[in-house]
């Protein structure tokens, strides 16, 4: 009898697979489904943003996302509210991405005309750098093009072109040697 036992659903989570099955048929029914997992969403983003209204918008939003998006949860075993972390989860990634962008907007906004010249300055000199490169024999372009634009391996780039990784090394060894020289860098 023990071992039957063991493969019971928990009463628990036959309650939750029906609250969530009228809820898809009915979302007035969401709202007993919000009541039974609110805290548990809330009290995770409150661990992860650590302010109390950023908070309750990412709970509201994780509520928001999953009544719009129930009929697309499938039952898999899994708690219904890990699938709730994993919207708040992705909330508060987006919030923290459009903050880090509002933030570089401000900074960018509030750049000196220093700043401005310094960035000119590396433009200028990348394009330069671009136009040496373009000069180079065309082995060495494509390994350099490889190796740091697309960023390969050593191994990738000998693949790539059919040489031996040593041939690629030698290569790659001239080119930066070339471009050195061109610019006018010691040591480097």
């Amino acid at each position: 009898m023990a071992r039957e036992r063991r493969w019971l659903i928990p009463r628990e989570t036959v309650e939750e697979q029906r609250l969530i099955e009228a809820a898809k048929l009915d979302p007035r029914h969401f709202a007993e489904l919000y009541e039974e997992n609110f805290e548990r969403v809330y009290a995770y983003a409150i661990a992860r943003v650590r302010d109390r209204a950023e908070a309750q918008d990412v709970t509201a939003e994780v509520f928001l996302h999953a009544l719009k998006h129930l009929t697309q949860f499938k039952w898999r075993g899994t708690p219904f509210a890990a699938w709730l972390y994993r919207i708040a989860a992705n909330e508060i990634r987006d919030r923290a991405r459009r903050a880090a962008r509002e933030q570089s907007v401000e900074v960018k906004e509030n750049a000196t005309a220093e700043d401005f010249d310094r960035d000119l300055d590396e433009v200028e000199e990348r394009a330069q750098l671009f136009r040496m490169v373009k000069d180079l024999p065309e082995d060495q372009q494509k390994v350099v093009k490889m190796r740091f634009v697309e960023e390969k391996s050593i191994r990738e780039i000998a693949q790539g072109l059919g040489r031996s990784e040593g041939a690629v090394k030698q290569l790659q060894f001239r080119a930066l040697q070339s471009l050195r020289d061109r610019l006018g860098v010691k040591n480097g």
